[in-house]
C-alpha cells in the first residue's frame, strides 16, 4: 500500500476517542461491582458490541486504503457488496495487487469488462453458472469469473470456515491479493488480506 493515499491521522484519532470511551465503560463496570447488586451482563454485552463496531470501522477505512492504489473502482465494489449483503447473495471478489495471481488460481471464464456493480451483482446472482467461483479484478477490469482459489485449512474458534471464506483466506495467505467475501447465510461482508479475515460495515463504506 502506498501510504500517501491514506491519511491515517483522523481515523487514529477517532479510534483513540472510541477506545477511551470503552475504557471508561469498563472502569464504570468495575466500580459498579462494589455497589451494584444488579447483573452486569448487559453492560458487558454493550461493551463487546462497541468493540466490534470499532473493529469494523477501522477495517472499512483500511480496506479503502489497501484498494485505492490498485483500482479506481472502489465505489463500484462497495455498492456491489452492500447490495449483495442486503439480498444475502454470496460472493467472492479478488482484487489483484502487486503479486501476479496467474499461477495461484485455477482460471475460470474470461470476462474482460469494466468493473460495474451491476455486472458483478449479475455474476453472483443465484443460479448464474458463474456465481459459485471467484471474480478476478485487475485494476479497473473484471478479468474473469468462476475462478477457483486455494483453500485455507484454518479454523476460527471451534467452527470451521465456509468454503468462500476459506478460499479468501487461502489466496491471501500466499499473495498480497485482497479478497472481498459476502456470506449468503448471514449477508455479512468481510475481506481477507495477508492471511487475516476482517469484518466490515454494511453501510457507508464508500
Amino acid at each position: 500500500m502506498d501510504p500517501t493515499n491514506c491519511d491515517f491521522s483522523p481515523m487514529k484519532q477517532t479510534l483513540k476517542e472510541e477506545l477511551l470511551q470503552v475504557i471508561m465503560s469498563l472502569q464504570q463496570s468495575v466500580e459498579a461491582m462494589d455497589t451494584d447488586t444488579n447483573c452486569l451482563l448487559g453492560n458487558f454485552e454493550k461493551i463487546k458490541e462497541k468493540f466490534v463496531m470499532i473493529e469494523m470501522k477501522a477495517a472499512t477505512f483500511y480496506l479503502n486504503c489497501y484498494l485505492s492504489p490498485f483500482t479506481e473502482k472502489y465505489p463500484e465494489l462497495s455498492h456491489c457488496v452492500q447490495n449483495m449483503s442486503t439480498r444475502r447473495h454470496g460472493g467472492l471478489i479478488v482484487i489483484e495487487r502487486k503479486d501476479s495471481l496467474a499461477s495461484l488460481i485455477q482460471p475460470g471464464i474470461h470476462i474482460g469488462a469494466e468493473v460495474t456493480h451491476s455486472l458483478l451483482e449479475s455474476i453472483f446472482f443465484p443460479g448464474n453458472p458463474l456465481h459459485d467461483g471467484a471474480v478476478l479484478v485487475s485494476q479497473n477490469l473484471i478479468e474473469s469469473a468462476a475462478n477457483v482459489l486455494p483453500l485455507s485449512d484454518r479454523y476460527t474458534g471451534e467452527k470451521k470456515l465456509g468454503t468462500r471464506h476459506r478460499a479468501a483466506l487461502g489466496l491471501s495467505e500466499i499473495s498480497d491479493a485482497l479478497v472481498m467475501v459476502v456470506s449468503e447465510e448471514t449477508g455479512r461482508i468481510s475481506f481477507a488480506f495477508k492471511g487475516n479475515l476482517y469484518p466490515i460495515t454494511t453501510h457507508g463504506i464508500i
